[in-house]
């Protein structure tokens, strides 16, 4: 300020560089109150006690910063006061109004005001709390009744839902793929002891986008009867170092608690990416923290009853280690749906629309290589040319074959674009086989 004197802004400038310097701080609130800045002092004193909450000078101070009665009992040496009215700085410290002699800091020290004294720490606070924050943070976790140690309550858990492969409609190679993979072991614990089949394991959904590999996931959870615990790159990055790892092992910490549970990894090729192409080592420390955990080797007792299922769009960019067996070890294609599923699919999104006489078998056979979301958008689209028709003629008029045609009309298939760059890999970049299945599928379409 620049009615400061230069002492004031000297010592303001020290405190600044040593903030924790509760003595200097200390001297700095005197000087403000001997000027009459009761305001700044109080905001002085309220940040040495932040720092030194039993500081008996530094309570003694914001008493007379407040303008408050001395305590009629021991305060501490700084808090004495002659009857007239708190002391200044520089004066005598005389007995107290009823003439006991000056008390020592014993009494202040233990935090609190001593019975029969007429200060009220809580009003105190209260008329400070805008000026200096919290002296601590609450644990959110903590608030929230979670028990010590325990991340439990961290994550969200989805118990058993409704969702079974039967609501999948059509894709019967993927079903085949996952009754072995994890439910028949499930089903039958005689014959998983008897071939030593271990109740763990994981699966890679791979795929063009919006073709049903997160739905795919939920219907295993629920034919499992297992918790589901949704995981995405969001869950996972925190800006602090080290952070990011914890929160990869406090997930799978808690699918081993509420075991058996699947757990979705959403998007591997954000969460796993490869560490060759990965310049931020956080982003590489995250994955090697991923790769501990599917081992289960931070898990003590391992993953027994934990099952794995990742999906993405893009598993050429998804580190080769995670592929690796006992890992994801398992690859499944998730093709757009066939005949078969998108005739399930459009039933549903239709189901609750006003239709009259749809032809499904024609509306199947336009919609070939379209995903689960491009049959969505066709019902969407068609729905709102009826609804404008509506709005225009006044009466209402129900949705109709050809409706839903011109709506499938306008629309191209979204998988096209993913195919065309999934070519080049299945054909030039098919190490081991990994995309045998991709390649065939070409083949059969005659896209190669």
């Amino acid at each position: 300020m620049a009615d400061e004197s230069p002492l004031i802004r000297s010592l303001r400038a020290a405190v600044a560089a040593a903030p924790g310097d509760v003595p200097l701080r200390l001297h700095f609130a005197e000087l403000l109150l001997a000027e009459g800045r009761n305001d700044e002092a109080v905001a002085e004193a309220a940040v040495a006690l932040q720092h030194a909450p039993g500081d008996a000078d530094a309570r003694a101070l914001m008493v007379r910063a407040m303008g408050l009665p001395p305590a009629a009992g021991p305060a501490g040496p700084a808090a004495t006061a002659d009857s007239a009215g708190p002391a200044r700085p520089g004066e005598p410290a005389g007995p107290g109004a009823d003439g006991e002699p000056p008390a020592g800091p014993a009494a202040a020290a233990g935090g609190g005001a001593p019975a029969g004294s007429g200060f009220d720490w809580d009003a105190a606070e209260q008329q400070v709390q805008d000026v200096v924050g919290p002296r601590f943070l609450e644990d959110p976790q903590a608030a929230e009744g979670a028990g010590a140690g325990g991340d439990a309550d961290a994550w969200d858990v989805d118990a058993p839902g409704a969702v079974r492969l039967t609501d999948v409609g059509g894709m019967e190679e993927v079903k085949d793929r996952l009754e072995a993979a994890f439910l028949a072991p499930m089903r039958n614990p005689e014959l998983r002891r008897l071939y030593g089949k271990s109740l763990r394991g994981g699966l890679l959904l791979y795929g063009p986008p919006g073709c049903g590999k997160t739905f795919i996931a939920r219907a295993v959870a629920g034919e499992l009867g297992a918790n589901f615990l949704t995981v995405s790159l969001s869950d996972v990055l925190d800006m602090w170092i080290g952070a990011s790892e914890k929160n990869i092992h406090d997930i799978f910490e808690t699918a081993r608690r509420q075991a058996p549970c699947v757990v979705f990894l959403d998007e591997l090729d954000a969460l796993g990416a490869k560490r060759s192409r990965t310049h931020h080592s956080g982003l590489r420390n995250v994955v090697n923290q991923l790769l501990t955990e599917l081992d289960g080797i931070a898990g003590g007792a391992g993953n027994e009853g934990v099952f794995v299922l990742a999906a993405t769009n893009v598993p050429w960019d998804v580190d080769i280690a995670l592929r690796r067996p006992g890992r994801l070890d398992r690859t499944l294609l998730v093709l757009p749906p066939d005949a078969t599923a998108r005739e399930a699919i459009l039933r549903y999104h239709l189901r609750e629309r006003p239709i009259e006489a749809v032809d499904l078998g024609r509306l199947v056979k336009a919609t070939e290589d379209f995903s689960g979301a491009d049959l969505a958008h066709v019902c969407e689209t068609a729905a709102e040319t009826a609804l404008l028709d509506s709005a225009r003629s006044g009466s209402v008029r129900l949705i109709t074959t050809k409706d839903l045609l011109g709506a499938a009309k306008q629309l191209r298939p979204s998988t096209e674009p993913w195919f065309a760059a999934a070519r080049n890999v299945a054909m030039f970049a098919n190490e081991g086989g990994l995309y045998d299945d991709l390649l065939a599928h070409l083949k059969r379409k005659r896209k190669l």
